[in-house]
């Protein structure tokens, strides 16, 4: 575990939107651990250091709760829709060896075949991992993919340790052409199949 993901947290006892405005007005963030069989515990952020840190997906946390420690995932932000702010987390308690299912962002590498373009119809996977060593993203690569080819879940090179639990058969990547070219293409095939004009009489 890096040292950049530890945190040391505070037990929280205010609750209610007023106690949580006062807690993010002094750049912290309200939060609440739970898992594992336990009630759930309160806790305040530091806002700063927790910002940089759920930045990457599927953050695990070593936290120092008035000096005990505990390992917890960041479940789920919620933040302020036009400010962009953490409002809120939820974390889950997690151990050392645990496996957990997470969904893992797709990172696509490479170029495909001139003139084509690529659509990725799933931005992520969920993959079986174990909680301390979660990848930060899947790589795809497509370098040199011609139109028509496709990726399926099943065919992802996933990181060592992972189980795919996404569908195998979902799809993820499709090589295409622009529409505009698809457009043009299907224009000059009708030209040529339309029937020729009779020839006027002489």
């Amino acid at each position: 575990m890096s040292d950049d993901n530890k945190l040391a947290v505070e037990l929280r006892t205010n609750f209610g939107k007023g106690a949580a405005r006062k807690i993010r007005a002094l750049d912290k963030i309200p939060a609440v651990l739970y898992g594992h069989g336990t009630d759930p515990v309160h806790l305040t952020l530091p806002g700063h250091e927790t910002m940089l840190i759920t930045r990457r997906a599927n953050s695990v946390l070593e936290l120092d709760i008035e000096g005990k420690g505990q390992l917890a995932l960041v479940k789920d932000i919620q933040r302020d829709p036009v400010r962009q702010i953490i409002e809120h987390i939820d974390l889950v308690i997690v151990r050392a060896g645990e496996r957990v299912e997470v969904e893992v962002p797709v990172h696509i590498e490479g170029e495909s075949y001139p003139g084509t373009i690529h659509v990725v119809e799933s931005n992520t996977l969920l993959l079986d991992v174990e909680a301390t060593h979660i990848p930060q993203n899947v790589v795809v690569s497509i370098e040199g993919l011609e139109e028509g080819a496709q990726i399926q879940a099943h065919e992802v090179t996933l990181p060592a340790g992972a189980k795919l639990v996404t569908d195998p058969e979902i799809l993820v990547v499709n090589i295409s052409l622009p529409r505009a070219e698809v457009a043009a293409s299907d224009e000059e095939t009708s030209t040529e199949d339309a029937p020729e004009e009779d020839a006027p009489a002489e």
